[in-house]
């Protein structure tokens, strides 16, 4: 974003406006008095300089305020008004006053109606809520529709939406100009070029372009024939497999445990979240990384899953024990 952190410019307090904000209730005035006392020398705040709108620090604002200063230090911003409001919401995911949880789902609701090119993973990111979450209230805004036919990842490459349309578009580039290079047919469908490779090969073997549907219990637990498989490996027995919650069940599971300071005040505990929170993607993101794995790596990364199934499920048997004999 077109903001230079380096550079702070003292502000008359009075040309500064404080609207938009991404707090439903508005300030904290308990916060606003903590910083009045403090020991240290406040950050800059973040003004959107074609508006003056504060983006990030209003609570230091008041604080000024109150403390009698005329003046405060400013960082500009330079974008639009909806990266404004992103950079808002952002800021104050990572430091200050934290925003309640309904402040975050809020911000994702608004920003993925300003920003529809922007993956679930993005948006999730910006607001720290989980991606199942965002895709629910994705879900909720459009009625399951999008005008968008991709997105944009957090690595910054460009993914289909509807990962069929892709191939069945690659499919059509493909019988029309069968000399295109694997890029030029990824960027023409909107798909990966390991995507548009296995496009190509299939058609060249008189296969379907589409591969044919996995089954579900891969991903959404209505079998547990291969985690039971895996327990059996490793030795954990072969007593029946429960199904698997719901993405957004587990979503749910994961938030409340982030709100459990015994967990996010300590490094074990952040470790352990960030390692549950993996695994609140949806099937369809499952599917969507299935469908980019390349194909020279798909072995490796089929015996890691292994590998890291079987860890999981020892690390669940080991955890049960230690309630059973604390209980």
């Amino acid at each position: 974003m077109p903001f230079d952190q380096q550079m702070a410019v003292g502000v008359e307090i009075s040309s500064l406006s404080v609207a938009d904000s991404p707090r439903i209730s508005g300030e904290d005035p308990e916060h606003v008095k903590a910083l009045t006392v403090a020991q240290t020398e406040l950050p800059p705040i973040i003004v959107h300089r074609s508006t003056m709108r504060v983006i990030d620090g209003v609570h230091r604002l008041r604080a000024a305020t109150l403390c009698g200063h005329d003046k405060i230090a400013v960082r500009f911003f330079d974008g639009d008004e909806d990266d404004a409001f992103v950079l808002a919401v952002e800021s104050n995911i990572a430091h200050g006053l934290p925003l309640s949880l309904a402040d975050r789902k809020r911000a994702a609701g608004r920003i993925i109606d300003s920003h529809p090119q922007w993956s679930d993973r993005i948006v999730a990111s910006v607001t720290g809520i989980a991606p199942g979450t965002v895709a629910e209230i994705r879900r909720r805004r459009t009625g399951g529709l999008t005008a968008v036919r991709s997105r944009i990842g957090q690595d910054g490459r460009i993914r289909p939406v509807n990962g069929t349309e892709g191939r069945r578009l690659a499919s059509e580039v493909i019988a029309e100009n069968p000399s295109l290079s694997l890029r030029q047919i990824a960027r023409a469908a909107g798909i990966s070029p390991e995507t548009a490779r296995d496009v190509r090969n299939r058609l060249r073997r008189g296969e379907d372009p589409l591969p044919k549907p996995r089954v579900k219990s891969r991903l959404n637990g209505s079998s547990g024939t291969a985690v039971a498989a895996v327990s059996t490996r490793k030795g954990f027995g072969t007593g029946a497999v429960p199904q698997r919650a719901p993405v957004q069940d587990r979503t749910a599971i994961v938030e409340r445990l982030k709100a459990d300071p015994a967990l996010r005040m300590s490094e074990t505990g952040r470790t352990l979240l960030r390692l549950l929170a993996i695994h609140t993607a949806s099937a369809e993101e499952w599917e969507e990384i299935i469908d980019n794995i390349p194909p020279h790596c798909s072995s490796i990364v089929a015996h890691l899953a292994s590998e890291c199934a079987g860890l999981w499920a020892e690390f669940a048997v080991r955890v049960e024990r230690r309630v059973a004999e604390t209980v």
